[in-house]
């Protein structure tokens, strides 16, 4: 683990940023690939660590998985390897070990899948039995803690005997993100019946149509940032459609009110300058990976902000809502919580008065990414800068194509 220093930068003009394609689109197109009948050639697939963790154990064929400190990886190569492999073994870091995979393994428990945990109960490492007869087509399954146990299920439930029917319990957070599962699923030739209360899928066979992965709306947030914090006055970034599968499209319209415009174009997006319209209150129920981002934005630029929709950050890479407290303290602002609401509170003297600003990673690749474009405002230092290569590996790189100086 190495540090990297970045000095206080002035932000170049005429620099087109090529951001990578997604990890939630790829891990999804490769899951579901994998459950097709002739699996073909996913186009333009994520760079992150995560993407490279499932093509490399997808490909593997003994039977011990070590998904690292994947959380989409483990959910989906549980449910997958549940019904296409017997007798294995899935683990992870020890952070990995301490995130809650239980509502999925009852969910599987309950269509017939022998599933066992090894260590503590409701949570990584898992020895899976398999398949053996199909107990039932109709579960329910809570959609309050995260979508990805949602989404894990809905992949596999074409290739189930009986198919699936999903009902969901305590409403579904990150919506947007089943919504892109259930959007790859209809690539590759799956219904799904969708209804208020849940999801219907008959057995089928997936069927490989081409596809190329759309560039990283999670990752291009970090430029939004960037942008608005800059002196620019227009940012090229390529890649990107104006029909998108993936949720966290949605900030284009979250930095809209901060004053940043999308414009889109054939070959992706051009950021430009407009009014700003701050808001008082943003909900990240939908959308809870720009949490970290939009709180540096609001940090940075000074304004006071209510958060809402932040109940799964506990359970992330790390606990994100601590992360964030803590290192946003280190710029004289803060992040108060009171009864289910965030409140960002901007510092009270300019960030620039501080020399150099340490901050801490968490082994978390937002933690990161979200504070570096303070290296516009004074000169910054991350304990780790490998972290960034579970979903953006050529971050710093693009980083100082733009700005100026670093040292490791």
């Amino acid at each position: 683990m190495s540090s990297i220093r970045l000095k206080k930068s002035i932000a170049k003009n005429g620099v087109t940023i090529y951001v990578p394609g997604s990890k939630s689109e790829s891990n999804r197109a490769l899951i579901i690939n994998a459950l097709c009948s002739e699996p073909g050639e996913i186009k333009n697939l994520a760079s992150a660590r995560d993407t490279q963790t499932m093509q490399r154990l997808l490909k593997q064929s003994g039977d011990h998985y070590d998904v690292l400190d994947a959380g989409t990886t483990m959910r989906f190569l549980t449910a997958f390897l549940s019904i296409t492999r017997k007798n294995t073994e899935i683990t992870g870091t020890q952070r990995m070990q301490q995130r809650p995979i239980g509502i999925l393994v009852e969910a599987l428990r309950a269509i017939g899948v022998e599933i066992d945990y090894m260590k503590k109960d409701g949570f990584p490492p898992l020895h899976i039995i398999g398949l053996k007869n199909q107990k039932t087509s109709d579960i329910k399954v809570s959609g309050k803690t995260s979508s990805q146990y949602i989404s894990a299920l809905l992949m596999i439930a074409p290739s189930l005997p009986l198919g699936l029917t999903i009902e969901l319990e305590d409403g579904l957070v990150s919506k947007p993100y089943v919504e892109m599962t259930l959007a790859l699923m209809d690539h590759f030739g799956a219904k799904v019946n969708t209804s208020q209360t849940g999801y219907k899928i008959a057995p089928q066979q997936y069927i490989f149509n081409p596809f190329s992965v759309e560039s990283d709306w999670s990752g291009v947030s970090y430029w939004y940032s960037f942008f608005k914090l800059s002196d620019l006055q227009e940012l090229k970034l390529p890649g990107f459609r104006r029909r998108s599968f993936q949720g966290d499209k949605v900030i284009a319209d979250l930095m809209n009110s901060f004053g940043v415009e999308t414009n889109y174009q054939e070959d992706g997006i051009l950021l430009t300058r407009k009014n700003e319209e701050l808001p008082e209150t943003i909900d990240f129920i939908d959308c809870p990976d720009l949490a970290q981002t939009m709180a540096v934005v609001c940090a940075g630029i000074g304004h006071r902000c209510n958060f809402t929709g932040l109940q799964t950050l506990k359970i992330k890479e790390t606990d994100r809502v601590m992360a964030l407290k803590t290192e946003l303290q280190k710029i004289g602002a803060d992040f108060v919580e009171s009864e289910e609401k965030w409140t960002v509170i901007p510092p009270e003297k300019s960030i620039s008065e501080f020399e150099v600003i340490r901050f801490h990673t968490y082994e978390d690749h937002r933690m990161a990414m979200a504070f570096a474009p303070l290296c516009l405002k004074t000169s910054i230092e991350f304990d780790d800068s490998e972290v960034v290569d579970k979903s953006y590996p050529t971050f710093w790189e693009d980083l100082l194509s733009i700005t100026a100086e670093a040292s490791k």
